[in-house]
């Protein structure tokens, strides 16, 4: 292959991956023009906050699909890995009252964990990612259940901990600008995520798995080992997402989760990452998270029922994926 071959090969996905980000940002802008137009309490402030705070879980939970969906895998396990986070988090400092940096540590530290073990099953055992995460879905639900008793744990003995999201680190400083402190941790979390996919050995890596992970392998990369690693870090980032779900709701609730990371699924392929691997960015992820908040909040605003707008979700992703499999086709041809 000339060099002139490989760079074309190169441009092209880079330049359908920009086009469907521009694609999705156009999409956004033309839902805020509607539903604005739609309703006059659409653009009030206290509505744009309260999308910002709904899309700052689904955000920081497709961010951690995204790692997956850029390596060729699929982690369905995300939800209620949240929802198991949360519980840890709510053991430690509720039932075992220990300080609050403890308890966002062993949140944190549960769901690498439990990426640690999804992606072993994945690339140690050779188990399918469809198959692992759905059984690791069902484990963590089960075990949420079981260590909570069936019942919410709630952190009023630490008044501290809703702060985590409803707090406003920026209101402190500005207080015209009361971003509550879960978006802003969406944000600084997506920019020390893109930093790591496009400027470190992981995240190329990430890519390089999704591409081609036989090429890879065959070059002497323990694709195993960087495989776990992602899946770890993706789990990592689902605690920071239990985290701040708890703390809007000031309790960790076991049967919370299910449906999350369809949502999560839904943002990423939105985005532009293709579900076929080695393509992706978390600024198309975060775009396709807004995407989806604003989505339903304006079908809320609209009196639009729930069963509804559970369809419209479902035809979004069915859409979402149809539109990826034409990008890839159109990239191949």
């Amino acid at each position: 292959m000339t060099d002139a071959t490989q760079s074309a090969a190169i441009a092209k996905p880079k330049a359908t991956g920009a086009q469907q980000k521009f694609l999705a940002f156009a999409s956004l802008i033309v839902l805020l023009i509607f539903f604005s137009l739609a309703s006059p309490n659409f653009l009030q402030t206290s509505n744009i906050l309260a999308i910002l705070q709904a899309t700052s879980v689904n955000g920081v939970l497709a961010i951690a699909a995204t790692l997956v969906i850029i390596t060729g895998g699929i982690d369905l396990s995300v939800g209620t890995l949240m929802t198991f986070t949360a519980v840890i988090a709510g053991v430690v400092l509720t039932y075992w009252g220990l300080p609050l940096p403890l308890g966002i540590l062993a949140a944190i530290g549960a769901g690498a964990g439990c990426g640690f073990i999804s992606g072993s099953l994945v690339a140690r055992m050779k188990i399918p990612p469809f198959i692992a995460t759905l059984g690791m879905m069902l484990i963590l639900k089960g075990l949420s259940l079981v260590i909570s008793g069936t019942k919410p744990i709630y952190f009023n003995e630490t008044p501290s901990f809703p702060l985590i999201s409803t707090g406003s680190l920026i209101g402190s400083v500005f207080p015209a600008l009361p971003v509550p402190n879960g978006v802003l941790i969406l944000f600084v979390l997506a920019l020390f995520i893109g930093w790591i996919l496009s400027k470190t050995v992981l995240g190329r890596y990430c890519y390089a798995l999704g591409s081609n992970e036989e090429a890879v392998r065959l070059s002497g990369v323990n694709t195993d080992a960087w495989k776990i690693a992602i899946y770890a870090l993706a789990g990592g980032i689902c605690g920071i997402a239990g985290l701040l779900i708890a703390s809007r709701l000031n309790s960790a609730q076991p049967a919370l989760g299910l449906g999350y990371e369809l949502d999560a699924i839904a943002a990423v392929v939105i985005g532009g990452t293709s579900l076929a691997g080695g393509r992706g960015s978390v600024l198309g992820t975060i775009i396709g998270a807004l995407i989806m908040g604003v989505l339903l909040n304006g079908l809320r605003i609209m009196s639009v029922a729930q069963e509804w707008q559970t369809v419209v979700t479902g035809l979004i992703i069915i859409a979402a994926v149809y539109a990826d499999m034409l990008r890839r086709r159109k990239a191949a041809s």
